[in-house]
């Protein structure tokens, strides 16, 4: 039986694994399988990053250089643009990006397109998972008929799996092998075998009873910090109403040792998860006939986040008898999370947009990300790329207001109090010390 034969291959290392889409998903999955001594071949459409990881390079913050090379050198791993290769794979893996349309309905273009690519190549005796983000019903009624119209039966022919991905670059002390990973096959076989591979390189592996059980977890893991970051939120424009520390406020309620989990207002919510991923739930839940209220009011209290912060900007401005035309800001941060070089969704990019709309001149300041260009489809306007600039002392003098997006964690902050005139602080990132012994004024969410 396919199960029995493809579980034995895993049980010894001679599967080979295959994945499409060398992302911040998809590199850090195959390394590790590569790692724990399985084969793989990683399929890209990007030439150049196939071209970088054949030659042990890593360009995800996740993926130490050091660790793909071994791989590479070993001979365990492989790069290309050759889909073809598809058939010489005994597990395929969709990690592929899942983005929205301009209309917040979900793109299913790159699953369809990888998708296309199995069923131009697959073979009989194949294991296919999909870990790409989307809707529940996605792997049984979008890439299950694919499959079989090729002529192959489920279970007999070929397994077919979900398993979201949760990966969350930057993070030191969460990474591929110590999250639980989620399995939910198309068939109980499709199951069991999904969670004999993960098991391979995860400590702890959580079988569901369906692929749509599988794909829910994932959009309701995101919709539930989406949601709660929309009321935090919505508490710290409340408490700068009220005149009352907004961090002091969530730092006492998260003395509570039950029922409450603590969750931090910013400028915005950026990555390719927690903007996103509530629309493919919403999306699917209209098609039901179900409209999900919470979903909405929380993308509209997350959304409208740059706009308050600009105003912050321009209300600070002018309580210094400045206006934001000809203002000279200088944004801190632009990648959407701390030491990451990720803009995907940064709203730190609306903000530039709004404050450079009403005439500012914006620069930045940001360590991992040295240029940014603006795509007229996500943020405001289409304005002149920027590059980072020195973080130099003449720099911050010369700076009408300081913005703080993304709070690194190798920015000088002391400096930038000691020289700054105006802070807009959107992270929390300055110090109680840094605010007591700073002369700038300093607005904090």
């Amino acid at each position: 039986m396919l199960k029995e034969k493809l579980g034995q291959a895993i049980d010894q290392r001679k599967a080979k694994i295959g994945v499409i889409g060398l992302g911040y998903v998809g590199l850090p999955l195959i390394v590790e399988f590569c790692l724990k001594g399985f084969d793989g071949i990683g399929f890209e459409v990007d030439e150049n990053k196939a071209k970088q990881v054949n030659e042990g390079i890593s360009y995800i913050v996740d993926v130490p250089s050091e660790n793909l090379n071994k791989c590479v050198e070993a001979g365990h791993l492989v790069a290309t643009t050759d889909f073809s290769r598809l058939t010489e794979c005994d597990v395929i893996v969709i990690c592929v990006p899942t983005p929205l349309r301009k209309t917040k309905d979900p793109d299913m273009s790159f699953i369809l397109s990888a998708g296309e690519e199995i069923q131009k190549y697959m073979r009989k005796g194949q294991l296919v998972l999909l870990e790409s983000t989307t809707y529940p019903g996605t792997t049984d009624e979008v890439l299950l008929p694919m499959l079989e119209a090729k002529g192959f039966k489920l279970d007999e022919d070929f397994l077919l799996g979900f398993s979201p991905e949760r990966v969350d670059p930057g993070n030191p002390q969460f990474q591929t092998h110590n999250i639980t990973k989620v399995v939910g096959g198309v068939s109980s076989a499709s199951t069991e075998v999904a969670a004999k591979l993960y098991g391979t390189i995860v400590d702890s592996v959580h079988p569901v009873s369906s692929a749509r059980v599988a794909e829910a977890c994932k959009l309701w893991e995101n919709t539930f910090r989406a949601i709660n970051i929309g009321m935090a939120n919505e508490m710290a424009r409340l408490c700068n109403a009220l005149g009352i520390d907004t961090w002091e406020v969530v730092r006492a309620a998260a003395t509570k040792p039950f029922g409450f989990m603590p969750f931090y207002p910013g400028p915005g919510i950026g990555g390719h998860c927690i903007p996103l991923d509530p629309h493919y739930l919403s999306w699917k839940a209209r098609q039901h006939g179900f409209d999900s209220q919470f979903i909405s009011l929380a993308e509209q209290v997350n959304s409208s986040m740059p706009r308050y912060v600009a105003g912050l900007v321009r209300d600070a401005l002018n309580e210094k008898e400045k206006s934001v035309k000809g203002a000279n800001i200088l944004i801190l941060g632009v990648a959407y999370k701390k030491d990451i070089d990720d803009m995907r969704e940064s709203p730190a990019l609306s903000i530039i947009d709004l404050l450079r709309s009403r005439g500012a001149n914006v620069y930045y300041h940001d360590p991992f990300v040295p240029e940014v260009t603006f795509d007229h489809s996500y943020t405001i306007g289409d304005g002149e790329p920027l590059f980072s600039r020195e973080l130099t002392d003449e720099l911050i003098r010369e700076t009408d207001c300081v913005v703080i997006c993304t709070d690194h964690t190798d920015v000088d902050y002391g400096r930038v109090c000691d020289i700054s005139s105006l802070i807009v602080d959107t992270r929390n990132a300055l110090s109680e010390d840094f605010r007591k012994q700073s002369s700038a004024t300093i607005i904090r969410l």
